[in-house]
């Protein structure tokens, strides 16, 4: 943020102007005119000019005031900085406010004062002693927030007062600031999961063939080509310099679905269930990326991030981290829908795509379950994480009937091809990726789905 304070008075009327002056008028300053006011009543029933005179003084300097601080002429820019500006849920982030005056004058005591959103704490104020023709003042103050979104900051508000403290004006900038809060992102171990030995340069589907030499694609030679590329034989049959295209191939790809149903959590805050998907998708997606993986990032409501190509962010050396900030700036806002159903994520899998699908679902009833085991057709590799609302919001004695129930969901998604593993309450998203890279290793002990 950078913009230049507004003098006090520019733009108003003249009624308008004595109307903000007199609203500027502290408690202190109220009780000084309403003193003035009674003591020149009294005077004038009594008789008593040495009264009038006090009264006319109580009265007369808090109008004063307000009339000397309302023509006070500061001329002030202000900037805001955050560091950083995208920070994860339960981290701090510190901002830095600066105060520079860009007048010949000094400027009097100046109060600083920041709105923030009650979610990231008190409202900031800091009082600035007398900034010189110039100078400048740089202050700073931490927020936090334990629940993901974005949140405004600003605008950044100057509060002038008088040396008595009769008058108090507020004078704001007009620029804001954004601070988003992501999802936590927790480290994930390199487990081989079922659909991922499809890596760079291994995909089921290559742009051209490399089995041997009659299965080469020759073009015609660029200038910088290495000459050790070049295919005799298709040169002899051209009559010029032909040399072997390089092998173009297929990235393994990684799509990452959310069960956003409402239906399907029950609770809600930091420590609920759907938090804990947003999460784990988080975490698992930024994971992938690292690994050399497209990822694509969906919701149950078959929404995908903006922007996002048709096989979802590339993770490259170069680009990792622009497409894991835009994927978790998506998840920042991501909220729970109203759909009933997993039909809308399923038509978009559906598509077609045979990379690895990682899904973290809520609570499945008997038809959903038989929505999300047809996701495992069009994937290479299936591996779902079942969140039991039950187990996040009641005490263990109270769910033995519905975890039996999801004990029955995940034999559905096994039966399918999915890895499929129950989320335990208070379990990280670390724990659970070992727990499937186990349940997988278990299934392709006793001839399951295994290792493609």
């Amino acid at each position: 943020m950078d913009a230049g304070g507004t003098p006090p008075g520019e733009g108003e009327g003249e009624g308008g102007g004595i109307r903000t002056a007199l609203a500027g008028l502290t408690t202190r300053g109220r009780s000084f005119l309403a003193a003035g006011v009674a003591a020149a009543v009294c005077a004038y029933v009594l008789g008593q000019s040495d009264l009038l005179r006090v009264g006319l003084l109580l009265g007369v300097l808090p109008l004063v005031c307000a009339a000397v601080l309302y023509r006070t002429r500061y001329r002030v820019a202000g900037s805001r900085r955050l560091s950083p500006g995208r920070v994860p849920a339960g981290s701090e982030a510190r901002v830095h406010l600066r105060v520079d005056n860009v007048s010949r004058l000094p400027t009097g005591l100046l109060m600083l004062q920041d709105r923030v959103p009650y979610v990231l704490g008190p409202r900031p104020r800091f009082v600035l002693d007398r900034v010189e023709p110039g100078g400048r003042r740089e202050v700073s103050y931490r927020v936090r927030s334990d629940v993901r979104g974005r949140y405004p900051l600003g605008p950044l508000q100057l509060r002038l007062t008088d040396p008595f403290g009769l008058c108090e004006l507020t004078r704001s900038f007009s620029a804001h600031d954004t601070l988003t809060v992501i999802p936590r992102v927790e480290p994930l171990p390199p487990v081989r999961l079922s659909g991922e030995a499809k890596g760079y340069g291994e995909g089921r589907q290559r742009s051209l063939a490399l089995a041997g030499d009659d299965d080469v694609i020759p073009r015609g030679y660029r200038y910088g080509d290495d000459l050790r590329r070049v295919h005799w034989r298709s040169t002899a049959r051209h009559g010029e310099l032909m040399v072997r295209r390089e092998e173009q191939p297929q990235r393994a790809r990684c799509t990452v679905l959310l069960d956003t149903r409402v239906v399907a959590y029950e609770g809600a805050g930091p420590d609920s269930a759907f938090e804990w998907a947003v999460s784990g998708a988080a975490s698992v997606l930024v994971h992938m990326l690292e690994r050399g993986f497209s990822v694509r990032l969906l919701t149950g409501t078959g929404d995908s991030v903006p922007g996002e190509g048709a096989d979802g962010f590339a993770g490259t050396s170069q680009g990792t981290a622009d497409s894991a900030g835009l994927m978790l700036d998506f998840l920042a806002v991501v909220d729970q829908s109203d759909d009933t159903g997993l039909s809308p994520a399923y038509d978009v899998l559906r598509g077609g795509t045979d990379g690895l699908l990682v899904a973290f679902f809520g609570d499945l009833d008997e038809e959903q379950a038989a929505v999300a085991a047809r996701m495992r057709q069009r994937s290479g590799g299936a591996v779902a994480f079942v969140l039991d609302s039950a187990a996040w919001t009641r005490e263990p004695a109270d769910v033995a009937g519905p975890l039996g129930r999801s004990e029955e969901r995940l034999r559905m998604l096994r039966e399918a091809g999915w890895t499929a593993v129950l989320v335990p309450h208070g379990a990280t998203p670390e724990e659970v990726w070992r727990l499937a890279d186990r349940e997988r290793t278990a299934l392709a002990a006793t001839g399951g789905e295994g290792t493609r």
